[in-house]
């Protein structure tokens, strides 16, 4: 039903718009891994899991030792880094889950977390070393992970093994 004077545009007036559409947004996948990430990433631990100034060490089952090997020495390519130091424990944790997400979103197989040694905590003890051990043992996206090398931070970061996305 038209009203009187109203004609329609004739199609030669019109540009056809041939620009590519926008991805999608993933607004569930974002929904449920704010929902998930104080499941998954819990403040429980066991002291005796882990003595302070060790090495730290995890590797899921099915990974090859030779992999794992090159891992611990540092051969594989670091292709990014978050670094903990001045985070509080909260801040630590969605930085980690955040940076976890980034990775796989990227492709990124070898990554280092920086948590630092502990010695500017008001405990003089790692407190983020403990809790990312813990936090990265949950991620099934982290196959394995190990302290660094002295010259990439000792036992101050750990170098991490990650599941293509």
């Amino acid at each position: 039903m038209q009203q009187s004077g109203v004609k329609p545009n004739p199609p030669a007036n019109r540009v056809l718009d041939t620009s590519p559409r926008p991805r999608p947004i993933p607004r569930q996948r974002f929904l449920e891994d704010a929902q998930v990430k104080e499941d998954m990433l819990s403040d429980a631990y066991d002291p005796a899991e882990l003595e302070t100034g060790e090495e730290l060490l995890f590797l899921r089952s099915g990974i090859q030792q030779t992999l794992f090997r090159r891992l611990r020495r540092g051969q594989l390519s670091i292709e990014t880094e978050l670094d903990l130091h001045g985070m509080t424990v909260p801040i630590a944790r969605e930085a980690i889950a955040e940076f976890l997400h980034y990775c796989q979103s990227r492709n990124i197989r070898c990554a280092r977390i920086i948590h630092g040694k502990g010695y500017g905590s008001w405990q003089k003890q790692p407190i983020l070393k403990i809790k990312v051990n813990h936090w990265l043992r949950q991620r099934d996206e982290v196959l394995a992970f190990c302290s660094a090398r002295p010259v990439d931070g000792g036992t101050g970061a750990v170098y991490v093994l990650l599941k293509r996305g």
